[in-house]
């Protein structure tokens, strides 16, 4: 279908070097497009469905984007509520989702509905919804403490009519198919991380050994240099995380655990790095000439998006067996 065939672990290549951009938007649009919005039509979809949607996708003649949060259920992605009902040959879309990356400019949504009445977990649907269709409103683009030059989008259905063929995969089999998504989502985010916070740390270090404060330059203080020492230490063990959860990823393994573990600490160090390193900029730090005020803001969706740091540590929880019993 036009890709390269390797594994993986050249996507984490590409993240992490994807990093270098600096900013957090081109990377995020990326990762929706690569890794988030079209491995499941990937693993699940008909052939036809491939040559319509995954093709161009590949080719970069078509913009995608994911549509799974709601208003009202973000990382509780079990409650959404938009509702997709057969009738003939076709679903009939009512409902909404929110925070959609790239929304205002896709031409094709991986939509997760509700297809059925019955249980949260097992009856739901992933859909290549065509956004051209009439019925599909793109309400507004949302402004954002970071990320601003990535397009996110609230977008409303009503009486959205699509063939029942665009179906990806089994009817109900939705929510499965999401979950395994989520695996490559977060650890992509981790990879795209890594080279930002590199880059926070060693502009900080530049700037604190040429600024001079009460006679010396800020880095000669040992609280300072002890404190940036201390976190890119931290930045090489996630990145170790990193790599041992993508190599179990390709041989097959289960790595829930793993995933949900490096998103979780990615998410915390970068709102780690970012604070200390901009504290350390003093004045500077404060305003959008630099650097790390940018990222500051930019990479405080790590502990947000993909599913939320709490969301992480309750899959931790489950995965290490001591979740409270009911």
């Amino acid at each position: 279908y036009g890709g390269m065939g390797l594994d993986f672990s050249y996507s984490i290549a590409v993240a992490e070097e994807l990093g270098n951009i600096r900013c957090g938007g081109i990377p995020m649009a990326i990762g929706v497009q690569a890794g988030m919005a079209t491995p499941a039509l990937t693993r699940f979809g008909s052939h036809e469905l491939k040559k319509q949607f995954l093709v161009p996708t590949i080719a970069g003649d078509f913009v995608a984007c994911l549509g799974i949060s709601e208003a009202g259920a973000g990382s509780d992605v079990a409650n959404i509520k938009t509702m997709a009902v057969r009738k003939g040959d076709e679903y009939i879309i009512n409902g909404g989702k929110m925070w959609i990356t790239s929304g205002s400019q896709a031409d094709w949504m991986c939509l997760l509905a509700n297809t059925s009445e019955g249980p949260p977990h097992r009856n739901k649907s992933l859909i290549c919804l065509p956004m051209n269709l009439p019925g599909i409103h793109v309400a507004k683009k949302i402004e954002k403490l970071g990320m601003r030059s990535s397009d996110t989008a609230q977008i409303f259905f009503e009486d959205v009519r699509v063939p029942c063929k665009n179906l990806i995969g089994e009817e109900g089999k939705g929510f499965t198919y999401q979950m395994l998504q989520f695996q490559e989502e977060r650890l992509w985010g981790v990879a795209t991380a890594l080279t930002p916070l590199e880059t926070i740390i060693q502009e900080t270090i530049d700037y604190t050994r040429q600024r001079e404060v009460f006679g010396q330059p800020v880095l000669d203080n040992q609280t300072v240099h002890f404190r940036l020492a201390e976190l890119a230490t931290e930045v090489e063990l996630l990145r170790s995380l990193l790599h041992r959860a993508v190599a179990l990823y390709v041989e097959g393994n289960d790595v829930t655990k793993f995933a949900s573990m490096a998103k979780l600490k990615a998410g915390r160090l970068t709102r780690e790095v970012t604070d200390s390193c901009l504290q350390f900029w003093g004045g500077m730090g404060f305003t959008s000439e630099v650097l790390v005020s940018r990222f500051y803001r930019d990479l405080r969706l790590m502990s947000i998006g993909g599913g939320t740091d709490e969301t992480m540590l309750s899959i931790i929880c489950k995965y290490m067996e001591i979740l409270p019993r009911k």
